[in-house]
């Protein structure tokens, strides 16, 4: 591991930091704006202010085509290098600049760049990359979280269309989106990873579709459950072959994996902590201990992260290195915000984003699922036993 910036990598980051002091908008200097999926739900945002702030921080990014900096530039990516991605999420992370393009550039794009025909790749990745087109993901059911291929939504296939029904849940906003690609089962005698198809909803306000909102514990509405009753999508929609879904849905490109805006975060939010602190005292020794703690974790995050962006620089593949970096990260997010609570005590009672404690308690019940989604802790260790320590299956 080298910590230190090459020339070409040096003059990158401050190419980036330029991009970022001229042309981030003033609503994101300010830290304005939803605390998750920022730039989707401001997209869609009936206040002109926020979709303004969305639509000119795309332009932005769409001019130097870091909207998906990790494509290849044949489809419209940067082509960046893992390190360069690397420095590019650092930089974004430390101003607090919100990503953009979503699912559709994240899992989608690449999903079609491998599986999809040329027909596909012409007609969803320029809308993707243009904002056009916001796409939920559909894989989650009641009874299909970590086990995902036990999902039981079905898509029967009638003549030229595939025709949908079932529930889908946890699904990140897909009240602010445009479309949904989904994993549906579409044969039921199959074994279970077996029998399932990648299918493509262009239309998510389609007939046959509810949209119902589910609410956090700190009263935001970013994820819902859908219902699909007799949907229709044509046949053409399926990417790669029928049956053969779970292997298409799984797909990951050697892209940049390394979580540095989780250790960005965490830092972010102790040190808008200890700007507040400024003189004051923390009541007892446990707490101004367990600050110290979590700064200290803070830092192993960032060594954890390129510890991954080092590997890839040089043409390794993480494992359950990036399980040790999302176990790692989930759990801190939490320690980090019941650490920040505890310092404001009874005060921190009261949920409020405009106030400082109140903000705290929201950002802890906000990582609360953190642990779960993108892959459980229990998920994670396993991983890390079993890939990491060579240890046996239990």
């Amino acid at each position: 591991m080298d910590w230190t910036d090459t020339p070409e990598q040096a003059e990158f980051r401050a190419e980036v930091r330029s991009m970022i002091s001229n042309s981030l908008p003033e609503r994101y200097q300010r830290g304005e704006g939803p605390p998750e999926r920022t730039w989707e739900f401001d997209r869609g945002s009936p206040d002109t202010s926020a979709s303004n702030a969305a639509r000119e921080w795309h332009s932005a990014l769409s001019n130097r085509k870091w909207v998906a900096p990790q494509w290849p530039v044949e489809y419209g990516g940067a082509g960046l290098s893992s390190m360069e991605q690397f420095i590019l999420n650092q930089e974004l992370a430390r101003a607090g600049a919100p990503g953009v393009g979503g699912s559709g550039v994240s899992m989608l794009g690449p999903t079609l760049i491998v599986h999809g025909t040329e027909e596909q790749k012409k007609e969803y990745l320029p809308k993707i990359l243009a904002g056009e087109t916001v796409w939920a993901q559909g894989y989650s059911e009641p009874g299909s979280g970590s086990d995902l291929a036990s999902l039981q939504t079905s898509a029967v296939r009638e003549g030229d269309d595939f025709v949908i029904n079932g529930q889908k849940i946890w699904t990140s906003g897909a009240h602010t989106a445009d479309a949904i690609f989904m994993l549906v089962r579409t044969d039921k005698e199959a074994s279970k990873h077996r029998g399932i198809s990648f299918l493509l909803v262009e239309d998510i306000r389609v007939s046959g579709i509810a949209i119902r909102p589910l609410t956090d514990m700190a009263g935001n509405h970013y994820f819902n459950e859908i219902f699909f009753e007799d949907v229709r999508v044509p046949a053409d929609n399926l990417v790669g072959e029928e049956n053969r879904g779970w292997y298409v849905g799984m797909t990951l490109l050697d892209f940049e994996r390394s979580n540095i805006g989780g250790a960005v975060a965490a830092r972010r939010s102790l040190t808008g902590l200890l700007d507040w602190l400024g003189d004051r005292v923390p009541a007892t020794e446990n707490i101004r201990a367990s600050i110290a703690d979590r700064y200290i974790e803070s830092e192993v995050m960032f060594q954890f992260s390129f510890r991954i962006i080092s590997m890839q620089h040089n043409g390794l593949v993480p494992n359950y290195e990036a399980s040790t970096a999302k176990l790692f990260n989930s759990e801190l997010s939490q320690r980090v915000a019941l650490t920040a609570t505890r310092v404001f005590g009874l005060h921190a009672n009261k949920i409020n984003e405009d106030d400082i404690a109140g903000g705290y308690s929201a950002e802890y019940l906000r990582a609360v699922p953190a642990t779960i989604r993108g892959g459980t802790s229990e998920v994670q260790r396993n991983i890390i036993a079993t890939r990491g320590l060579d240890l046996p299956r239990g």
